[in-house]
């Protein structure tokens, strides 16, 4: 018998939704917690909620074609001989030579030099086809040490203490087993094929008066040349930022949370950290307190995508940004032309994280020597050298409409806020108002 009323549709949970379930499910029938690479999926406030005030009546713009608007950015201009000089505000982040592989690198270094910009080592030390390729090449020196001698401290062009990531503050990275090839194992002095998992802290300092004398000793190797620049996972931006400062940093780097990471445990990367733009503010006041604002450079990394991405966090305060997983893509990863093969994996291009797996079609993310080879590091260095020149263009062209001839020009007034959260991280108005939430009117 027919019911006379309208049958409801069943209501799943927004809290148990598909996700969430299917995680329990495999959660329970595995008893191993789930481990990938990539950054946050779960949306945060981030650099789409703010919007630029072009220039009207009450400023004046420039003309983008006959009035000049400059990029360059020097890094490392507090303690440093050799300071960098870069012709663009936007680097290479570290990716090491492991989770990537050596063909990536090398691509990496060449478009990075193309475009006039620096690339990073990341953990695993130092290629030739990197340093080869790289006209400016910083070094990272992490907790895991691997690879790391004085020799390539002194070839490097600059030194960056990894402290924390954004994608995973307070914990190490890993590299399975799979990609721990021949070559990996003899630079990470590793058993071939033994999964590893890097340290998540120094062995060697506990805090920030140990990490001074860390940097005179860094410093000391180098013959005071290079640039130290201190990374941090974005969590006390301001405390973090200050003790930087304190222990003798040349250059900031603050990375939040949506920064990518080759593989760590997903509870990390979604539930550890702030995002990017609860960052930014925090580090400049600082800097601005120990009066130190452009003399010790902020690098912002995190989930930059564009030129209005770099942009805006330049107004908000950064020297420069430095882009990781948006360079991996314009190398080739994620690429729809490989969907056929994303699929063999159980994944689909624009969802493929599992780069601890090694087995990235697209050659990037990979040791098996028969993928790798699929990337040529000519063409792909030139994909990428593109892209560093587009987000630049665009860059300019949003400085040029707010009237200004350098990108370090660009400031907190030249933007609003799109919803309350990215207001009060951004510290800017609500667009239409005065008000930013935390502060008086």
């Amino acid at each position: 018998m027919t019911s006379e009323f309208p049958h409801t549709p069943p209501r799943k949970s927004a809290t148990f939704d598909d996700y969430t379930m299917a995680e329990i499910r495999r959660a329970a029938a595995t008893g191993i917690y789930d481990i990938r690479g990539g950054g946050a999926k779960r949306a945060l406030p981030h650099f789409d909620d703010l919007l630029f005030l072009g220039a009207s009546i009450s400023r004046y713009p420039l003309e983008g074609y006959r009035e000049r608007c400059d990029t360059n950015v020097v890094l490392g201009t507090r303690f440093a001989k050799k300071p960098i000089e870069l012709k663009i505000p936007i680097t290479i982040a570290g990716m090491s030579f492991g989770s990537l592989s050596a063909q990536a690198k090398e691509a990496l270094g060449r478009g990075a030099s193309i475009a006039g910009t620096s690339t990073t080592t990341g953990d695993g030390g130092m290629t030739p086809e990197e340093r080869g390729e790289s006209k400016t090449l910083v070094y990272q020196y992490l907790p895991s040490r691997y690879g790391m001698n004085p020799d390539d401290l002194r070839k490097a062009d600059a030194i960056e203490v990894v402290v924390g990531q954004g994608a995973k503050p307070g914990g190490g990275g890993m590299l399975l087993g799979q990609k721990i090839s021949d070559r990996v194992a003899e630079m990470r002095n590793l058993p071939k094929g033994i999964d590893q998992r890097s340290a998540c802290r120094h062995p060697d300092w506990t805090g920030p008066d140990d990490l001074e004398i860390k940097i005179h000793e860094l410093r000391e190797i180098t013959n005071w040349e290079k640039p130290i620049y201190i990374k941090v996972g974005g969590t006390r931006p301001y405390y973090d930022t200050a003790l930087a400062v304190k222990a003798g940093a040349d250059v900031v780097v603050m990375d939040g949370m949506q920064g990518g990471t080759a593989a760590t445990q997903d509870v990390f990367i979604e539930h550890v950290g702030i995002p990017t733009l609860g960052c930014i503010r925090p580090a400049v006041r600082a800097l601005q307190e120990l009066n130190m604002h452009r003399k010790v450079q902020l690098i912002v990394s995190g989930g930059i995508r564009s030129g209005a991405d770099a942009a805006k966090a330049l107004a908000l305060g950064a020297d420069a940004v430095s882009i990781g997983t948006a360079a991996m893509v314009a190398l080739g990863d994620n690429d729809p032309a490989l969907e056929e093969e994303y699929q063999k994996l159980g994944t689909t291009a624009g969802a493929y994280d599992d780069w601890h797996e090694g087995l990235d079609p697209a050659g990037i993310s990979t040791q098996d020597p028969e993928l790798s080879k699929r990337l040529d590091p000519v063409k792909a260095g030139r994909r990428l050298a593109n892209y560093l020149k587009v987000m630049t263009l665009e860059a300019q062209t949003v400085a040029r409409a707010c009237g200004k001839n350098h990108l370090h020009n660009l400031e907190p007034e030249d933007l609003v806020a799109l919803t309350v959260e990215a207001a009060a991280m951004a510290q800017v108005p609500i667009a239409g108002t005065d008000w930013i939430p935390g502060q008086k009117l």
